[in-house]
Parts: structure tokens; sequence; C-alpha cells
């Protein structure tokens, strides 16, 4: 009988890697495969969403809010037995400069591979990012009441707790509460920031 436990992975085997036109047909199918999961967590979609031409427009949006400064859209990827494969997005959003130097950080992952720790390497790795190459004192994520799996992976890298917001996000066509965290780089310090 085969284990039930999934086996971890490694941080090497985990990615970010910009996104990219050519990423549109593997993330349509990551879509197309997660989309129960996607309609109770995330923003509503039209049906268009859900076509080839609908992720090419949702990466050309994604990529001119990166060109902004304003966003920085990922795909995450897994290598596994010598193949690699697009399992997930991460994105830092609502980059902020001045007084706040701040994102929001959201991220998924194909639900057929979480527990795997893909979630905690590939938060992580962009918690590097946010805080190396982008200068960036504070991260923030709001998750969804509930979604106890995405509350574990925030605290094992280090995100404190901080709120409840009644009524914050607007996911699968309902308002939610969410449960409000943050990360502080301590050892912050004023400098340029590149992308």
């Amino acid at each position: 009988m085969p284990d039930p436990t999934p086996s971890p992975v490694r941080p090497d085997q985990v990615t970010l890697r910009l996104l990219a036109p050519a990423d549109a047909p593997a993330l349509l199918a990551l879509e197309l495969r997660n989309r129960a999961q996607l309609l109770r967590g995330a923003p509503q979609r039209e049906q268009e969403w859900f076509t080839e031409a609908g992720q090419h427009a949702a990466i050309a949006h994604a990529v001119a809010e990166r060109e902004t400064g304003r966003s920085l859209p990922m795909a995450i990827w897994l290598e596994d037995g010598g193949t690699e494969q697009l399992v997930g997005r991460l994105t830092l959003a609502g980059i902020t400069r001045g007084a706040f130097e701040s994102a929001s950080l959201g991220y998924w992952v194909d639900h057929p591979l979480t527990g795997r720790g893909i979630a905690t390497h590939a938060v992580r790795a962009a918690i590097a990012v946010a805080f190396g190459g982008l200068g960036l004192h504070r991260l923030q994520a709001e998750v969804q009441v509930g979604n106890d799996a995405s509350v574990r992976v925030l605290e094992r890298c280090g995100f404190v707790e901080y709120g409840l917001a009644p009524d914050y996000l607007r996911l699968g066509g309902d308002w939610a509460d969410c449960r409000l965290f943050q990360l502080i780089d301590a050892r912050w310090e004023p400098r340029p920031a590149t992308l």
C-alpha cells in the first residue's frame, strides 16, 4: 500500500521566475485543474479567464504592473524527478514606496501537490527578493478565515498575525473575513531598490 504522506521537497527544487507569456498554456492547465479550490479562495473570474487567451491577457496585465514597479508577478516551478513544471503563482502586489516600503504577498500551489513544502519554500524565496533586491521593509499577507494551511506556511516563514479584517476581500463571489499577517525586515536600511 502506498504511503499517503506526500514526500517533502527540498528548497533547491522550488524556483520563482517572473511570469512570462510563454507560461500561459501551463498556467491555464493549472487554473483548470485547481478551479474548484480557486472558486472558493480567489477573486471571481469570468469564463474568458479559463482560456489561453484569457491567461495571455492576465499575464500581459501582470507584466504591465511589474513595469510600473507596483507588482512582481512570479510563477512557482518545481523540479522533480528530472522534470520541471509550473505548480503555482506568487505575487508581491501593491508595492508602495516612500513612508511605507511594503507589499502584499499572495500565493497558491497546485492542490494535489500541497503539503510538500512547496509554498513554504516559495514564500521564503519571495521574502529574500522583497527584503533583498526590492529593499522593502514590510510584507503583509491576508488569509481567508479557515485557510489554516496558508496560515501555517506564513507562520513557518516568520509572519506574525496582527489582526482580523471583516469583509476584507471578495473571494469566491462573497466578502470574506481575513486574518492579517506581517513580516518586518529588522535590518532594513534606506537604499535604491531594483526589480
